[in-house]
């Protein structure tokens, strides 16, 4: 098999289709695993439980942010307030304290500038991993018993995408490969690549978007935008049409993707939110006066899925495998 998400043809042969004919039900899960639903969320009475789990696995450096960060998005995508997080790290023998030092440093850090607190988890030295393989599981809980799912976007919505393209992507690549950028690239562009780890958390977009009528929120992570798009329409069972041309990419952005002969659009995208709502350019107006970079990518349909690149509609397929595992110097 190639190397990221699972297909989603294999999720839902293997896990969903399961998932749903398995007659252990609880009461108090209300939404359970579906495509694009990165979150479980369950009743508890007062208010809801939200919870959600992702690894880090296509990066060697600044570790602890990506973490810390790509798993509070899952809780700020349904418009909820993350509390915590249980991490794991496998880490191969041969991994140094100083780095362990570092790691631990950074996950500390994130969680207090995020407001969260390290609630547990395990830690693990094992030859079963060539390089540390960290992963947690956030929980947060909605306010208000209000929160947002992927699956619900309406037609007729417009798509809004926050901030860049391939954001997460970007900073992983010139973290990892400084040194051989070098040779093609000005440190001024590495320098201000790598610093782009520092615009992963969509917190603000979370906050702002239910407020003016947002009815599906998803962070961009694996697949990138294109894919993120694709499991809005599929998990809210909706068309949709993706206005490429109108997808911001910074400059840094599109000169590492080319060195690495690769798509920005189907990049790792942590730090861009896709919502919709009616009347986007209202929720566009909202956000960039709280300072988020936003545009309006597309519109959702009655039916299929197309993305239009220079004016020419091309039907947009299942998502990809991410390009970060593709990615080589040309």
């Amino acid at each position: 098999m190639e190397t990221g998400k699972l297909p989603s043809e294999m999720l839902e042969k293997y896990i969903f289709k399961k998932a749903k004919s398995n007659k252990a039900k609880r009461n108090e899960v209300i939404v359970r695993p579906s495509l694009g639903e990165d979150c479980a969320v369950l009743d508890m009475g007062n208010e809801f439980l939200i919870l959600s789990t992702d690894p880090i696995t296509g990066a060697c450096e600044n570790l602890g942010r990506l973490l810390v960060n790509i798993n509070s998005n899952d809780i700020y995508s349904n418009g909820c307030e993350p509390i915590g997080l249980l991490i794991t790290l496998l880490l191969p023998p041969d991994f140094k304290e100083e780095a362990l030092s570092t790691l631990s440093d950074e996950l500390f850090s994130e969680t207090e500038k995020a407001g969260l607190e390290i609630l547990g988890g395990h830690t693990e030295i094992t030859d079963a991993v060539n390089r540390p393989v960290v992963s947690a599981t956030v929980v947060g809980k909605s306010v208000n018993r209000n929160f947002i799912k992927t699956g619900g976007a309406e037609i007729g919505q417009d798509v809004i995408m926050t901030k860049y393209a391939a954001l997460e992507g970007t900073s992983i690549l010139a973290a990892d490969n400084e040194t051989a950028l070098s040779e093609f690239l000005p440190k001024k562009t590495i320098e201000k690549a790598k610093s782009l780890s520092s615009l992963l958390s969509v917190r603000k977009e979370g906050l702002i978007a239910p407020k003016y009528g947002a009815t599906s929120m998803h962070d961009v992570t694996e697949g990138g935008i294109l894919g993120a798009c694709y499991e809005i329409a599929e998990g809210s069972v909706v068309g949709i049409t993706v206005y490429a041309d109108n997808i911001p990419v910074l400059e840094e952005t599109k000169e590492i993707c080319r060195l690495f002969g690769i798509n920005p659009l189907r990049l790792i995208s942590s730090g861009s939110m896709l919502i919709t709502a009616h009347n986007g350019e209202r929720l566009v107006d909202a956000l960039e006066k709280e300072g988020v970079r936003a545009e309006i990518i597309g519109k959702i349909t009655e039916k299929n899925k197309y993305i239009i690149y220079n004016n020419k509609k091309e039907v947009l397929g299942v998502p990809e495998p991410d390009q970060i595992y593709s990615a080589r110097l040309k």
